[in-house]
């Protein structure tokens, strides 16, 4: 961390009357307590989703009367939603470090952006992915027949990860096409991966590699040329914008030289009849290719509306604060003895504010009802889309299943499952301190309520 960074840190971390830097949609939601009266929710699961930013929303609220279709539309509506629309795709372009050539191709997601990479590539790839991923960078590649999938074994180390993809381009047959693809910020334990170390392995060997930026761009900057790969995705969602809407940006060979992922009109430049009967098409080469259909106009102007946002606050700044918060956690939790934080690099690796634990003589299903019924506070519980991750990290972890809670496991086999508290930059202090106190009271005291099993989830029980 740089000497500026951590000077902020320190700062942050000795003025805890810090207000959250960007306020959120829902900041003010009060919801009820088992226990009787209500509570702002304390929402700590930016990792799933997080809040939308007030700015984003107050963007779009004012777009909303000029909707209009994009592209093509010759009304005054129309030609300004196709520039909002083309000067969003500049913005994020910024946002990322996009270089000259590089494409960047509007999605619904993260999973639908690494399913567009899959669909485009060459035949016979090889693809290397860690089993440490989410289920969004982990399970497309073998949607195609004629790709081939090395799944690499979950490492301890950053210098481990490097040398284990390493050994794998090195020994792979025959030599041909290969992407490697990997998280820039774990899902599960927030830990950074050393994105740049395995770029250059990488293309050392001949392969590409894809980024899976969806919790490593809300916390930190992204820089595609600075980090070298060669495609980045990253989820509207997970960066303060509404649900629906996703970002692939990077080289433009692989995209431009295979059909189009849909298609359909917006993704053709022109389309005729043969004498045959049939019809010949000719596709667009820009990222138009693979947008087929009306955009997501919306949607791609609240994740450029959430760049702009992220940008003008200063990441420094963000990063910094959040840092703070993660000590503060960090710290709580270490007062803890039954208390268990995952982690595959180890306490000092550096992370985002995401954090997994368990707790010993507690199912997480009963622990995390407990949390939101009791305190107001909204965390997740389970394998988090990351369940060879999840399954590695606890399979030391004795079976505790509690009093309430169904195991999810087969039979014969042992439930596992985790706590998942993740913030950001609109996080108060508060809701980290109250989560924080939360967590001794539970574990010191137990809960105040009973819980029953309703659908494979812990609930409160009725008075």
């Amino acid at each position: 961390m740089p000497a500026s960074s951590a000077a902020a840190v320190a700062a942050a971390a000795a003025n805890s009357s810090v207000c959250a830097p960007l306020p959120v949609l829902g900041r003010d939601v009060l919801v009820p307590l088992v226990t009787g009266g209500e509570v702002d929710y304390a929402a700590l699961d930016y990792a799933a989703s997080a809040p939308a930013l007030q700015r984003v929303w107050d963007d779009v609220a004012a777009y909303a009367p000029y909707y209009g279709s994009v592209h093509r539309g010759a009304g005054y509506l129309s030609q300004l939603s196709t520039d909002l629309f083309e000067n969003s795709r500049r913005t994020i372009s910024d946002f990322l470090g996009c270089r000259a050539d590089d494409q960047v191709v509007f999605t619904r997601s993260t999973t639908d952006s690494l399913n567009l990479l899959a669909a485009v590539l060459p035949e016979n790839t090889r693809v290397f992915v860690f089993e440490t991923e989410h289920h969004a960078s982990l399970l497309p590649w073998e949607q195609r027949a004629d790709t081939e999938v090395t799944y690499l074994n979950a490492p301890r180390t950053p210098r481990q990860a490097v040398d284990t993809l390493e050994q794998a381009l090195a020994g792979r047959e025959p030599y041909g096409p290969a992407l490697v693809c990997v998280t820039g910020a774990s899902n599960v334990t927030g830990e950074l991966w050393p994105v740049r170390e395995l770029a250059a392995a990488a293309h050392a060997h001949g392969a590409r590699i894809v980024l899976d930026a969806a919790q490593l761009a809300p916390h930190h900057p992204v820089d595609i040329a600075e980090l070298d790969v060669d495609w980045i995705a990253f989820s509207g969602h997970k960066l303060y914008a509404p649900f629906g809407s996703g970002v692939l940006a990077g080289r433009a060979d692989w995209l431009q030289g295979a059909d189009p992922y849909l298609a359909g009109g917006g993704a053709s430049r022109k389309v005729s009849r043969r004498t045959d009967g049939g019809v010949d098409v000719e596709w667009h080469t820009t990222a138009a290719r693979h947008e087929a259909g009306s955009p997501n106009v919306i949607g791609a102007y609240a994740i450029a509306s959430a760049c702009r946002a992220l940008t003008e606050a200063g990441f420094d700044t963000l990063v910094a604060r959040e840092q703070a918060l993660i000590a503060r956690v960090r710290a709580g939790l270490a007062e803890v003895p039954e208390v268990r934080v995952l982690s595959l690099f180890g306490d000092d690796a550096p992370r985002v504010g995401v954090l997994s634990f368990v707790v010993e003589g507690w199912n997480s299903s009963h622990f995390a009802a407990a949390l939101s019924a009791e305190y107001g506070i909204g965390v997740r519980d389970g394998l988090f889309c990351a369940h060879p991750l999840v399954r590695t990290l606890l399979g030391s972890e004795p079976d505790e299943p509690g009093e309430c809670g169904a195991p999810e496991a087969a039979p014969g086999e042992r439930s596992l499952n985790a706590i998942r508290v993740s913030f950001g930059a609109g996080t108060p202090d508060e809701h980290v301190e109250r989560f924080v106190r939360a967590v001794k009271e539970l574990v010191a005291d137990g809960a105040r309520w009973n819980y029953r099993t309703e659908d494979g989830r812990c609930v409160p029980a009725s008075a």
